[in-house]
């Protein structure tokens, strides 16, 4: 559905899932017409021939990524991970959670909107906002600076969101 209303990037995210388990549930992701990203796993992305790998702060697997020529994602939740996210050879930063957001109660603090802005400014390569994002603030997102957002929870709402960011670009 995420697709069909205008995702361009789809991220299988399975939290505590081993390598195996991402593996065989990843194996469908193929057949999208989308960029497809594994989260937290490096090797389950080689193993499944993703276009990429997303890595938070203590994920390992960075080196292995480049190594295999995966797109790298690195998170950010301040403007020293993001510049640190760029030296280390990321083709994208993702940025938050701009918001408080129940998909992750773990987070760090929000950055708000002038992090964002702040991040996006500071850094060369794209710069992905995520945390707390919906068709109602996703906009807001772009004018700060991003290059685009990332959502679990409106992923339904996906035709939605792509008309609001299309608007605001």
């Amino acid at each position: 559905m995420a697709v069909e209303g205008g995702a361009t990037v789809v991220q299988l995210r399975r939290k505590g899932a081993s390598t195996g388990e991402l593996v065989e549930t990843g194996a469908l992701f193929h057949e999208l017409s989308a960029t497809f990203v594994v989260n937290d796993d490096a090797e389950a992305a080689i193993r499944l021939g993703a276009d990429g790998v997303h890595l938070g702060h203590d994920d390992p697997g960075a080196d292995r990524a480049r190594e295999a020529g995966l797109l790298l994602g690195l998170s950010a939740s301040s403007l020293d991970e993001a510049k640190e996210a760029e030296l280390a050879g990321a083709a994208y930063v993702g940025a938050g959670p701009v918001w408080a957001t129940p998909s992750k109660p773990d987070a760090d603090p929000p950055i708000g909107l002038d992090g964002l802005r702040e991040i996006c400014a500071a850094v060369s390569i794209p710069v992905v906002a995520i945390g707390g994002i919906d068709d109602s603030n996703a906009a807001e997102c772009i004018r700060a600076g991003a290059a685009g957002v990332a959502v679990i929870r409106a992923a339904k709402d996906a035709a939605a969101l792509r008309a609001v960011i299309d608007a605001a670009l």
